[in-house]
């Protein structure tokens, strides 16, 4: 059994705090690239491997750095003058009983795919090179990862390292959350495809009074002028406010590309629907946590999730689990407001042996009555670690 704690929270809702800050940046964002582009490398890594190894090997793929471009955007269309730069780097097993395995070929297939699904206006052939740059494990950490398999026992933590989460989202997280994905969902750019997939949202709520700031990359090809630009953006304006006034009874006002100086035509249009043709580069993990939001307002790990093994590597799956714990936790059991779950790894321990799960909760009632039921949930979610690497292959989590 694992060491589980459960206590009360001691502070006030972060809701009820004067002021909050959230954050999420949308799937054409540079690190939201990244994180992408690693994560599903991770995945097409570990089908290769049950292939063709009968199990998923060791790698860890999560240090992605993505070099912008240059572009000359132009209303009605411009160009890219120099291309986007993609290093997918990291540790991978390349090579099994000596037969070659081909994984930066896997690593290039994998990002173009990606590419061609989630970001539509880049050209895969002249906007962007992707360099593949991966090689094996150091010894240890490959035998470490390597010993449950031969045993057939529980996997083995690999680093020593803690995971957080928190349930449920207040107004302002899922007014940022749900708006990012309305505005990048296909239905949306099925009648807008003026829209690009690079949109950064802030949340700024003081008191009772929310404001969303929205940092959306034009496509220039949809953008006749400054005046076609000005309506598109307003229509944009129109559509988020009445979102967000659906999601909270509290005040909101909502503001689009706000250094936008359209007197001096100087305007956010690209030419591929994202940041990275010129204006910004990236990296995994300096964008969303695994809940697909930046809230420095609640309790938040450093770690890089996307691309770690989804095994045995603590900075992913203990990550998610928390999230999980505290969404079961909340949602079954009817007297729990609110849930905080902290995991905590050792390595080379069993990934089910944590050294401490402290779930700290906000409860309407006396806590004595439902410590069991809650440990009961926290235990049942740790025991199922050892089978979580399937719902990352199967894509179940946010993770950015």
């Amino acid at each position: 059994m694992a060491k589980i704690a459960v206590g009360t929270l001691e502070f006030p809702k972060v809701s009820d705090l004067p002021v909050e800050i959230v954050e999420r940046k949308g799937i054409g964002h540079p690190d939201t690239i990244c994180d992408a582009l690693a994560e599903e490398l991770s995945i097409a890594l570990s089908e290769l491997y049950r292939k063709e190894c009968g199990a998923i090997m060791h790698h860890n793929v999560d240090k992605a750095l993505l070099i912008g471009g240059i572009a000359d955007p132009q209303f009605g269309g411009g160009r890219m003058v120099a291309p986007i730069e993609v290093y997918l780097t990291g540790r991978a097993i390349n090579e099994l009983n000596g037969k070659r395995l081909p994984v930066e070929e896997l690593a290039i297939e994998t990002a173009h795919r990606w590419l061609k699904e989630n970001i539509p206006n880049i050209d895969i052939s002249n906007h962007i090179i992707i360099h593949p740059k991966l090689k094996p494990g150091s010894k240890d950490l490959v035998e470490l990862f390597e010993r449950f398999q031969i045993k057939g026992e529980i996997p083995l933590a690999n680093d020593t390292s803690f995971g957080v989460g928190y349930a449920p989202f207040n107004d302002i997280e899922t007014i940022v959350y749900e708006l990012e994905k309305a505005l990048n969902s296909k239905e949306f750019k099925k009648d807008h495809p003026y829209v690009g997939e690079d949109i950064k949202i802030m949340g700024v709520r003081n008191g009772d009074h929310i404001r969303i700031t929205i940092a959306m990359a034009f496509v220039d090809k949809y953008v006749k002028d400054v005046k076609d630009y000005t309506e598109k953006k307003e229509v944009v304006t129109n559509y988020a406010y009445s979102l967000a006034k659906k999601l909270t009874d509290r005040t909101v006002d909502v503001f689009v590309n706000t250094a936008d100086d359209p007197d001096n035509e100087s305007v956010y249009i690209t030419v591929t629907g994202t940041s990275a043709e010129a204006g910004d580069d990236g990296q995994v993990g300096r964008g969303n946590r695994v809940n697909g939001l930046i809230t420095p307002y609640r309790p938040m790990s450093l770690e890089a999730a996307a691309g770690k093994n989804p095994v045995s590597h603590i900075g992913k799956i203990y990550n998610t689990a928390a999230m999980d714990m505290a969404e079961r936790i909340v949602s079954e059991i009817e007297e729990i407001e609110e849930a905080y779950c902290y995991l905590v790894s050792q390595i080379g321990k069993p990934i089910t042996e944590p050294q401490i799960c402290d779930v700290k909760l906000r409860v309407n009632k006396d806590i004595k009555g439902i410590e069991e039921e809650v440990r009961k949930i926290a235990q049942e979610e740790i025991d199922r670690l050892p089978e979580t690497w399937n719902k990352f292959l199967k894509r179940h989590f946010r993770l950015y």
